[in-house]
């Protein structure tokens, strides 16, 4: 297939009694260490089921058709009710494809900084986590266009914004480091100022005194990526990887994937694409919520978790299952 795209989705099982006391083990030793234990980060809500992981693969099965494979990346264990016989289906054990030094990891960033060593994948794929939902049909011009990856091009605040995460300054560093921002809206001023991009488009004009990146927008909905810009950025940045990668917890002291994001706008390896494509909600779930998953009014939506009660995870947990089942009624050839 000549335009043959895969598409990447991590998942964690936190009710796995193995995992469980695998990841205690270590807990133990970072807890008593605040620079590298991030307590939000390492949240027991990150690994909660909502029970949506179904919807996940039907979603996919309705909206792209075309996709090549799904690599299912777990830590060992996977739902009872997957079908591993689907043709279209890697799944993807943590050995894997992460280097040996790094295991056992417990650490997102770890996972996703590696994914381009997993064996097959294709040089164009997209990334998921599993709270990101495909709501609308959509084709691979929607995620590449001319084998380049489409992403939304905005400089943003995030260097002056205290209440971002430390990943997100770390990966600016590096990208200041290596581009010179006049230069790369120079070169490539037909995707950072194309309307497309809506009104991060104003934020980049508004931001053209700085000098340096002060930060790019992140719409955080899936990502496209090239796999050989891993390979780049792993070459020059080898020592920093290493780092967040060799922490078995997130850390203020790691990078993310949003790094290779970054590199590929600042290398102009990208088409721009509307904001509207998707949206993130980061609050507890609510009518509007319910009402965007139902009616569909995006072509991706990422519904975060927030904390919450126990009393109202269950209460809220049930509302968007039962959302997605409205939509998506139908059994894919993912389940058995």
């Amino acid at each position: 297939m000549k335009d043959k795209i895969d598409f990447v989705i991590t998942w964690v099982d936190g009710n796995d009694p193995k995992w469980q006391e695998e990841k205690s083990k270590y807990e133990l030793q970072y807890k008593e260490d605040d620079d590298k234990f991030e307590n939000w980060n390492n949240n027991k809500i990150r690994y909660r089921d909502w029970n949506l992981l179904k919807y996940w693969f039907r979603a996919v099965e309705k909206n792209a058709p075309w996709i090549n494979k799904i690599y299912f990346i777990t830590y060992g264990h996977k739902p009872d009710w997957l079908n591993i016989e689907n043709k279209k289906l890697v799944v993807v054990n943590h050995e894997d494809f992460i280097p040996k030094e790094y295991l056992p990891t417990f650490n997102s960033n770890c996972i996703e900084l590696n994914m381009h060593r997993i064996k097959g994948l294709s040089e164009r794929f997209v990334y998921f986590n599993d709270d990101m939902f495909l709501l609308q049909k959509t084709k691979i011009d929607d995620f590449f266009k001319k084998g380049l990856p489409k992403e939304t091009a905005g400089s943003d605040c995030t260097s002056l914004d205290w209440n971002v995460g430390h990943a997100e300054i770390k990966n600016l560093q590096i990208i200041n480091k290596y581009f010179n921002k006049r230069k790369v809206l120079r070169k490539d001023w037909k995707k950072w100022f194309n309307p497309v991009n809506g009104k991060e488009f104003i934020k980049t004009c508004f931001l053209l005194p700085w000098d340096q990146f002060t930060g790019l927008y992140e719409s955080h909905v899936a990502c496209a990526y090239l796999k050989s810009t891993f390979d780049t950025v792993w070459d020059k940045e080898k020592n920093v990887l290493n780092e967040t990668c060799l922490s078995k917890f997130r850390s203020d002291s790691n990078v993310n994937h949003w790094l290779f994001k970054g590199w590929q706008l600042a290398t102009g390896k990208f088409y721009p694409r509307s904001p509207k494509f998707g949206k993130m909600f980061l609050k507890k779930i609510d009518d509007e919520i319910i009402n965007t998953v139902v009616k569909k009014k995006y072509k991706m939506v990422c519904i975060n978790d927030v904390d919450c009660s126990e009393k109202e995870f269950i209460t809220s947990q049930k509302m968007i299952e039962n959302a997605f089942e409205k939509i998506f009624p139908e059994k894919s050839k993912f389940e058995k």
